[in-house]
């Protein structure tokens, strides 16, 4: 595999990453790409048919490779990316984030891996060897190292990649979507986000360079209990913000498919305001619907 997670502001300088992104999700695939430097990016968003893509960690998530694979080019093409070169956003639902302490940790990555292999065999359903792993240490102390770390199954990395290689690109990082959403958030200040999509809800509570909530809900397709299921997982990321922080969050930081206003009805929260991410107004090279450009963005912040 020649790719491993690349956790956005977690991991990676500026300038590291390629001048381009590509996010693929059940409703389609959403291209973004800097023209030059200094320039805002370009978007270009391409359906996908019904059931192409199912995303999670148990069975193939691309039922339709071709039609995935397809769109992935057409996207692309459209947003004209200056290298072949891409970072590649995965559905939250891919992907198993979690944090992990250490006494030590080797500073070496060759090192390092085999270690948090291990303490992840019994943490995931899925065999850990071959799996597509990163890290990034968040803190670190004499007696502790702080790690964040993601982790996906071989195969299901295999055929993210793959689709993206059929499509004439190359894979030159990967990313969950809600990590690659926080990177768009220029704050140092704590930050509570929320990252709807069409089968979970992943909230996430970001305070400068360390995260301190990563949190991913699978959601019901029944309306009502959907918004109910919501409205608990953002009452719960928020009384886990007063308690680690002190204070209530008065913003939440939103993306996802529904309008910011929309999401707001549904936490009915009035002591919270709901800012939506990355709808941008400019750039769209052709119609992008709903979906929401905060991961590409995220993903292309601080490119050169």
């Amino acid at each position: 595999m020649s790719s491993i997670f690349n956790a956005a502001k977690f991991t990676t300088p500026a300038g590291g990453r390629p001048p381009a992104a590509v996010e693929v999700s059940p409703e389609g695939v959403l291209a973004a790409a800097l023209p030059s430097a200094g320039a805002r990016p370009v978007y270009a968003f391409e359906p996908l048919p019904q059931g192409a893509l199912v995303p999670g960690i148990a069975e193939p998530n691309l039922r339709t490779f071709d039609a995935v694979s397809a769109a992935i080019r057409k996207a692309l093409g459209e947003v004209s990316p200056r290298s072949r070169s891409v970072s590649l956003i995965v559905p939250d639902a891919a992907v198993r984030v979690f944090m992990l302490d250490f006494d030590s940790l080797p500073a070496k990555p060759v090192e390092a891996v085999p270690v948090i292999r291990f303490r992840l065999r019994k943490m995931v359903p899925f065999e850990v060897e071959q799996a597509g792993v990163g890290y990034q240490v968040l803190d670190q102390s004499k007696s502790e190292t702080k790690v964040l770390t993601a982790i996906l199954p071989a195969p299901i990395l295999v055929e993210y990649e793959g689709a993206v290689r059929a499509a004439g690109y190359e894979p030159g990082a990967v990313l969950p979507s809600s990590l690659a959403v926080l990177e768009g958030i220029d704050s140092m200040e704590a930050v509570l986000a929320a990252n709807l999509c069409a089968g979970g809800l992943t909230t996430s509570i970001a305070n400068g360079n360390d995260l301190l909530l990563y949190r991913t809900l699978e959601l019901p397709e029944e309306p009502e209990l959907r918004v109910s299921e919501v409205q608990r997982g953002i009452a719960v990321a928020a009384a886990y913000f007063e308690d680690k922080l002190g204070a209530r969050p008065r913003t939440l930081h939103y993306s996802g498919g529904d309008e910011a206003e929309a999401f707001a009805r549904w936490i009915e929260d009035q002591d919270m305001e709901v800012v939506d991410l990355a709808r941008p107004e400019t750039g769209a090279a052709t119609s992008l619907g709903q979906a929401s450009a905060a991961g590409v963005a995220g993903a292309l912040a601080g490119v050169r």
